[in-house]
């Protein structure tokens, strides 16, 4: 059974402590894996944002560097959708539960949706390169957090993670400046 309650005018999912039947053993105590927990699931839910925000910009990307933009958000998007999986692996594998619905999602999500009709292709990689710098900051808490709370094994995985954000933010980068400096 799924614990609601009220927080800021919105129904809080709550993440830990797990339910009896979902109860991973593990050696780390209750506060740090609810620690690990709640940081990890922000990042669960962020990526999921990012995630759909860039396959968004794929699909309605238009100009003349179409083939190229959609064929870069599509890598990225995949990046990003890998990613999800093993951070709430990780949140499972220590005892804790991860997002559940859209809903719970778009409670802990911090990277804003895009519900523009259209937006430009330059506009699009500025936006999602800004999300992805935001992303790897929050990624960089969460490192801490799990380090802080004895948790080497995410704090790993999120080192592998912060590279590949801070790849794509690098290449949507080069493309906002090229687009600036052509443009």
């Amino acid at each position: 059974m799924t614990t609601v309650s009220k927080t800021q005018g919105k129904q809080a999912i709550k993440s830990f402590p797990a339910p009896a039947q979902l109860a991973t053993p593990t050696d780390l105590k209750s506060e740090e894996v609810k620690a690990i927990t709640e940081a990890v699931n922000r990042l669960v839910a962020d990526s999921f944002a990012l995630y759909v925000k860039t396959k968004n910009y794929h699909w309605h990307m238009s100009g003349s560097h179409f083939r190229d933009y959609h064929k870069l958000l599509d890598g990225q998007a995949e990046s990003i959708l890998a990613s999800i999986d093993t951070l709430a692996e990780r949140v499972r594998r220590i005892g804790g539960t991860t997002v559940r619905s859209i809903t719970h999602i778009s409670m802990l999500q911090t990277i804003p949706d895009d519900n523009d009709e259209f937006v430009p292709a330059g506009e699009m990689m500025r936006r999602l390169m800004e999300d992805n710098q935001h992303m790897a900051h929050a990624q960089r808490e969460a490192h801490e957090i799990c380090e802080k709370n004895r948790d080497v094994a995410t704090a790993s995985e999120l080192e592998v993670i912060i590279d590949q954000t801070e790849k794509r933010t690098w290449f949507l980068f080069e493309v906002v400046k090229g687009m600036s400096n052509t443009e």
